[in-house]
């Protein structure tokens, strides 16, 4: 009884956020309209998105930084992009904390790091994005409105996926896998597949010349930036999925694969999918 209880409780809950905080038809086609990886999604995919959408904007605060106003399209754009890669997961991957901050552009992230000889050092630089864990994600409007399909960047993607490899804790490149949606997955089978990718992708950066590096950013689909850590190499490889699947696909069919058994979606249409069921 008690649990027949709980669910209708929660129920309640979800329709009355709904209500609340539903969103209007032509700001939620604008929404869809100014991003191309929406695309693949059909008419059922597109209604579960706004609800989930709406569902995300009940749950969390958002707030600016440096005099930006703060807009219901603002909101809606980001919150749509953010709910994207758990269309098919669990909104509670993004539970325990509440905070999405906007800043007109790039800001200044100030961190402590210790080296190699232990020596501990103030270093500053800017950012388009950043996920605390247990706490906000900080985002640079500009770049969240970045929506050229030919490049594999999605800030909110990015950090958002950043988001759901914290789950289990610090972020490792080993998001949490779950029996339910993940079957046949499991941390030995993503190792596997994951951490031989990003070791090839480290290989492959490293032995590029200095005088070739830009020529090798413009050319690579993944970020060289993805070499600095197996987070950022998942957070990067996430955004390829969505915003490039096909260039993806084609040139990491193995780890396109991968992703798109995570996150139960198939954005390259691909298709037979060993463990993949929408």
């Amino acid at each position: 009884m008690a649990n027949l209880f709980t669910r209708w409780l929660g129920a309640q809950r979800r329709e009355r956020a709904l209500r609340k905080h539903a969103i209007d038809d032509a700001l939620w086609q604008r929404t869809l309209d100014a991003f191309p990886f929406y695309r693949h999604l059909n008419a059922a995919d597109r209604e579960r998105l706004r609800e989930t959408t709406s569902l995300f904007i009940a749950q969390k605060e958002f707030s600016t930084a440096h005099g930006l106003e703060l807009t219901d399209e603002m909101i809606v754009s980001i919150a749509a992009q953010a709910c994207l890669p758990v269309l098919n997961l669990d909104l509670d991957l993004y539970g325990g904390w509440v905070g999405v901050i906007v800043y007109p552009g790039e800001f200044v992230i100030r961190k402590t790091v210790e080296d190699e000889a232990g020596v501990v050092h103030e270093i500053e630089h800017d950012a388009s994005g950043e996920a605390w864990e247990g706490g906000p994600v900080v985002l640079s409007w500009e770049d969240t409105q970045m929506a050229d399909a030919s490049d594999a960047y999605n800030v909110v993607i990015h950090e958002f996926a950043h988001k759901i490899d914290m789950v289990n804790g610090e972020a490792d490149g080993h998001p949490p896998l779950f029996r339910r949606w993940h079957a046949p997955l499991d941390n030995a089978a993503w190792s596997d597949i994951f951490d031989n990718a990003y070791d090839q992708f480290c290989a492959r950066v490293d032995a590029v010349p200095q005088r070739r590096w830009s020529r090798f950013e413009r050319e690579s689909l993944i970020d060289p930036y993805a070499a600095d850590h197996p987070s950022e190499f998942f957070a990067v490889c996430s955004e390829a999925l969505f915003v490039t699947p096909d260039a993806f696909q084609s040139e990491y069919p193995e780890l396109y694969r991968l992703l798109a058994r995570y996150y139960r979606q198939d954005p390259a249409n691909v298709g037979a999918l060993t463990g993949y069921s929408a």
